[in-house]
């Protein structure tokens, strides 16, 4: 700091003489006049030019070439977009300074697991401070825009809890979701076991899905997983409840029906063989890893206790017996099926 106030003032002598040069450095150093902390937001795009004469119309800065003048001797005319807190005390070269600096102001959102893409979408929208730049773009609009390769947007983006700053857009989240859902099912992928009946990470993804909707107990997801890869292996549909919810839409209200199991479409996997055709929801990191890493064992079936937790059948008979055994409790909206009666 004491090099670049030497220099500023050797420099400003040097253009503008003494007399001047000790006005000029009064305007820089000088606390502005501000009396209790402001949030000020650079909009992307604006110059310093157009920042400091902002303040000005404010009546924060008197002398806008000074800070010009600063900002070109110090290389500080590169200033970024957001919102910056200024408080009192400050001069105007410290206000330059801030505006190059990673001082922004930053929130946060939280995408939580196991929620649609839509879900999503409709939250990061809401959002305080966000620029909203795909407000009625459709789903291959909107992956067009990611450079996905994926023609379905579910499954897609890695629960997290994201910092954007004001003025970033609706994209910007969602690309650093996708971004980092894609290096975690590379990452899995590539420890993925020996023998996994997953031709591909898409179908890992897939599996995930189903993985993290039937289950929020994070110590049961192997197991979960175990039981799906092993029916995979042996050619058992895996009669999943969420996937069956998935492809009913808007159409589940709450309320799966027999006659809902009994509807083929490409997500009723009480009615197809393997995996659904997309993901049903939007796994995170844990079901990822799971579903490449399934727990080992013999069981097939698994039913909820009505705790959160679930039972862990090897038999039909064991399991219909555990199926009597636990549902007697009452099924919530909330409530995840499991593998059930094979069929």
């Amino acid at each position: 700091m004491r090099k670049r106030l030497l220099l500023v003032v050797t420099l400003v002598v040097v253009l503008v003489g003494s007399i001047v040069a000790s006005q000029v450095l009064n305007v820089l150093f000088e606390p502005l006049p501000i009396e209790d902390t402001i949030t000020f937001e650079i909009e992307k795009g604006n110059s310093l030019y157009v920042v400091l004469n902002k303040l000005k119309k404010t009546g924060l800065v008197e002398n806008v070439q000074a800070g010009r003048l600063y900002a070109r001797i110090t290389n500080l005319e590169s200033i970024r977009a957001g919102e910056f807190l200024l408080k009192p005390g400050m001069s105007l070269t410290d206000v330059i300074e801030l505006f190059n600096s990673n001082d922004v102001i930053h929130y946060r959102v939280t995408l939580v697991e196991g929620l649609r893409f839509k879900d999503y979408l409709a939250q990061i929208q809401q959002l305080p401070k966000i620029n909203s730049v795909i407000n009625g773009w459709d789903d291959k609009q909107i992956l067009a825009a990611l450079g996905a390769k994926e023609t379905h947007p579910e499954g897609l983006f890695a629960p997290e809890t994201y910092s954007y700053t004001a003025g970033q857009s609706d994209l910007d989240i969602l690309t650093q979701a996708y971004k980092r859902q894609q290096r975690i099912l590379q990452d899995a992928w590539s420890k993925r076991a020996v023998g996994t009946p997953l031709s591909s990470p898409y179908e890992v993804l897939i599996l995930a899905s189903m993985v993290e909707k039937e289950t929020g107990a994070v110590e049961e997801r192997a197991d979960i997983a175990g039981v799906f890869t092993r029916r995979l292996l042996k050619g058992m549909r895996l009669q999943s409840d969420p996937t069956t919810i998935y492809g009913l839409g808007d159409r589940y209200t709450g309320n799966l029906k027999l006659s809902h199991l009994r509807e083929k479409n490409a997500y009723n996997t009480y009615k197809i063989s393997g995996l659904p055709v997309t993901p049903i929801a939007n796994p995170g990191a844990a079901a990822i890893y799971a579903t490449t890493m399934p727990a080992d064992g013999k069981t097939l079936y698994f039913v909820a206790k009505g705790d959160g937790s679930h039972y862990f059948s090897n038999t039909l008979v064991e399991h219909n017996e555990a199926v009597r055994k636990y549902q007697v409790y009452q099924r919530s909206k909330s409530y995840q099926s499991n593998p059930d009666v094979e069929k």
